[in-house]
């Protein structure tokens, strides 16, 4: 064991687990606490991110919870894991921010589920005239232009006809040549093809979303690190 321990504080930090480098930032390891941040930094910003909705916001209220964090690195307990004991520090800092703000805050875990008229309420503002919600519909609908032109040849113009220039499908079968039944089976499978497509494109945008590039990533760590050496002050973990 002790054998084990001692090789892993020779690894490079971005190859060491997480609880090696919380081991190491107990002791007062810089390098292993830059590399906890750097490693989680990406989770624990959208975590932040969906409380505060602000980007700038959620940079302070990161920056705080890891300086909470290397103070009360003796209190990480190695069988659990080391993210999910930051995302209980970035929750509870971002939501004491929001009390600060006077903001109403329902805890997390007791949430009640969105209603129906909640969630007509929401379609509604973002339907409005907003510049932002212009924007997101004129995506949305290059979007769904880009789709329709992958559709297969023998689809596209049915679909064409029927969704967007709203013919019946007597009018689309006529204009085509071919039974009505045809035009519908056609027109169901575009749409599926067309869903299909789009719930892919969403997904991988959603994985995209609040994305944490490099600068914003070494923004953070070189503010927590500024931090800890301005305070002299401030105890080791």
């Amino acid at each position: 064991m002790h054998h084990e321990q001692h090789l892993s504080q020779r690894l490079p930090a971005e190859q060491a687990t997480d609880a090696d480098l919380a081991r190491r930032a107990r002791g007062g390891d810089g390098p292993a606490f830059e590399a906890i941040m750097r490693r989680h930094n990406q989770l624990l910003f959208r975590t932040a991110r969906s409380i505060l909705k602000s980007d700038a916001d959620t940079e302070d209220a990161l920056q705080e919870a890891y300086l909470k964090a290397w103070r009360s690195l003796a209190n990480f307990r190695e069988e659990a894991r080391l993210s999910t004991w930051l995302v209980r520090i970035v929750i509870n800092e971002s939501l004491s921010r929001l009390r600060r703000r006077g903001a109403q805050v329902i805890p997390l875990d007791a949430a009640r589920e969105t209603t129906g008229s909640d969630e007509e309420q929401w379609m509604e503002d973002n339907a409005d005239g907003r510049p932002e919600a212009l924007a997101m519909r004129e995506e949305m609908r290059r979007l769904i232009e880009t789709r329709i032109d992958r559709l297969p040849d023998a689809y596209r113009t049915v679909f064409m006809l029927r969704a967007v220039e709203e013919m019946s499908f007597g009018e689309v079968a006529t204009a085509l040549g071919m039974p009505e039944a045809s035009a519908r089976t056609r027109f169901f499978r575009a749409r599926s093809l067309l869903r299909e497509g789009l719930s892919r494109d969403v997904d991988v945008a959603v994985g995209d979303a609040f994305s944490f590039d490099g600068a914003r990533c070494d923004r953070i760590v070189a503010g927590v690190l500024a931090r800890l050496a301005d305070d002299a002050a401030l105890p080791r973990p």
